[in-house]
C-alpha cells in the first residue's frame, strides 16, 4: 500500500511525486508495448501462420518465425518493407526439384509451392501425365515428379491399324491401355520399357510356334554298270529298271502373323528304299566296214524265198528302219547282221541294198536256218 503522508498526518508531496513519475512511466510503457506489437499474417508455401511480432520490417518478422530467407527465395512484399499491424507476408522458398520430362531428366529450381505450379511453369499441356498429385507440396529439395506429355502414337497389329493419343511413358503401358495382350513368342518392334515418343510406330508381330508340317521327297537311285564282252561296244541293256525311293520329313513351323517365316528339320525317315538300276553295256570292238571298192553285188541266191521273207516281216521295203532295233526287208538286228559280215557293207540292214541284205541272209540261212525268222514260214506258201 502507498502512503503519501508523513508521520505527523501530513501529505508528503515528494512521495505524491514520485509515485506519479513511475505510473507516468508505467503508462508511457504499456502504450508503446501495445503500439509496437503487431499481428502478421505469414504465408510460407501455402502455410498459413499468425504471428505477433514488434519487428518492423519484412525481414525482421520472417527471421522472427524462424524462416531462413535464401537468395533465391520469393518474398511479398520485399524483404526491407515496412509491416504493420494486419500486415500479409507470402514467402515462396526456392526449390531444387529432379524433373523427368518424357522420360529426360534433369534438375528445376523452382518456388512454385506445388506440383501444379511447377507444371504451369514448365508451360507442358495441361492433359499431361504427373506422376504425383497436383496439389501436392514440394519440398526445398528431394522432390521427383516424372511428367508425360500426349503423344500420337500408331499401333499395327492383327491385321488392323490405328492411332491413338496417350500419356503413359513405356511401350508396354501403351499396348495395355490398348488391351492387347502378348503371347510369349509374338514380337514387338520397340521394347516395352522403351519410352514413348511424338508419333512413335508400334508393331506386334503374333509368332505361333505350335504347328508342324511334313513332306514326302524322292530319294534318287544309284545305278550298277556291268561290262558285257558279249556285247558290242555301244550297247546297253537294262537288267533291272532303278525305282526313286520315298522319304517322309517332319518340320517344327515358326508362323509370324500367319505366314511361314522358318522351317526346322525335327525328323527324316526313309519309307520306301530306293531299287539300284542295273545295266550292262558291251566292251566287244564292232568290226569295221570294207571299203566300197566298186564290186558287183553278191549273187541273189533263193530270191525268191527271201522275197516271201521279206514281205512278211517288212512288207517288202528292203529300207526300213521300224524303230525297234530291226532294220532292213528282212529285219536283221545289228548284232546278227554285224555278226554274219554285214558290216563290210554298212552299219545296219536298212542303209544296205537288197542283193546285200539276200547274201547275209544265205549266210545266216546256211548256219541256222529260218530259225532267225518268225516269218520263215512264208518261205514254203
Amino acid at each position: 500500500m502507498v502512503k503519501f503522508f508523513t508521520s505527523d498526518g501530513k501529505i508528503s508531496f515528494v512521495k505524491v511525486g514520485s509515485q506519479l513519475v513511475v505510473l507516468v512511466a508505467l503508462v508511457l510503457g504499456l502504450v508503446a508495448f501495445v503500439g509496437n506489437n503487431k499481428t502478421i499474417t505469414l504465408n510460407v508455401d501455402g502455410k498459413v501462420s499468425s504471428v505477433q511480432t514488434f519487428g518492423g520490417t519484412v525481414a525482421e518478422v520472417v527471421k522472427g518465425a524462424k524462416v531462413e530467407l535464401q537468395p533465391a527465395d520469393r518474398v511479398s512484399p520485399s524483404a526491407d518493407s515496412h509491416v504493420q499491424d494486419g500486415s500479409v507476408i507470402n514467402v515462396n522458398l526456392a526449390k531444387a526439384v529432379k524433373v523427368s520430362l518424357d522420360g529426360a531428366e534433369r534438375t528445376i529450381n523452382t518456388t512454385s509451392p506445388t506440383v501444379e505450379g511447377l507444371v504451369t511453369e514448365l508451360g507442358v499441356a495441361s492433359a499431361s501425365q504427373v506422376s504425383v498429385p497436383k496439389d501436392a507440396q514440394l519440398a526445398v529439395s528431394g522432390s521427383f515428379v516424372s511428367i508425360s506429355t500426349p503423344k500420337t502414337v500408331s499401333i499395327v497389329a492383327d491385321g488392323k491399324a490405328a492411332k491413338t493419343t496417350t500419356t503413359e511413358a513405356t511401350v508396354a503401358k501403351v499396348l495395355e491401355d490398348a488391351g492387347l495382350s502378348l503371347g510369349a513368342s509374338d514380337r514387338v518392334s520397340q521394347p516395352g520399357n522403351a519410352p514413348v515418343v511424338n508419333d512413335m510406330v508400334i508393331k506386334v508381330s503374333r509368332v505361333d510356334v505350335s504347328k508342324t508340317a511334313n513332306t514326302t521327297e524322292p530319294v534318287a537311285f544309284e545305278t550298277l554298270t556291268t561290262e558285257s564282252a558279249d556285247m558290242f561296244k555301244g550297247e546297253k541293256t537294262v537288267t533291272q529298271a532303278g525305282v526313286a525311293g520315298t522319304t517322309t520329313k517332319s518340320f517344327k513351323l515358326v508362323l509370324v502373323d500367319g505366314r511361314e517365316a522358318a522351317r526346322t528339320l525335327v525328323s527324316e525317315t526313309v519309307s520306301a528304299q530306293p531299287v539300284t538300276e542295273k545295266v550292262t553295256v558291251g566292251t566287244k570292238e564292232k568290226p569295221q566296214p570294207a571299203a566300197n571298192t566298186g564290186a558287183g553285188a553278191p549273187a541273189m541266191m533263193n530270191q525268191g524265198m527271201w522275197d516271201k521273207i521279206a514281205q512278211c516281216e517288212s512288207g517288202g521295203n528292203w529300207s526300213i528302219n521300224t524303230g525297234n532295233g530291226y532294220y532292213g526287208g528282212l529285219q536283221f538286228d545289228v548284232r546278227t547282221w554285224l555278226g554274219a559280215g554285214g558290216g563290210a557293207y554298212a552299219p545296219n540292214a536298212a542303209a544296205a541294198t537288197k542283193a546285200q541284205q539276200i547274201d547275209i541272209a544265205n549266210r545266216v540261212y546256211a548256219q541256222r536256218g529260218l530259225g532267225p525268222w518268225g516269218c520263215g514260214w512264208a518261205a514254203s506258201s
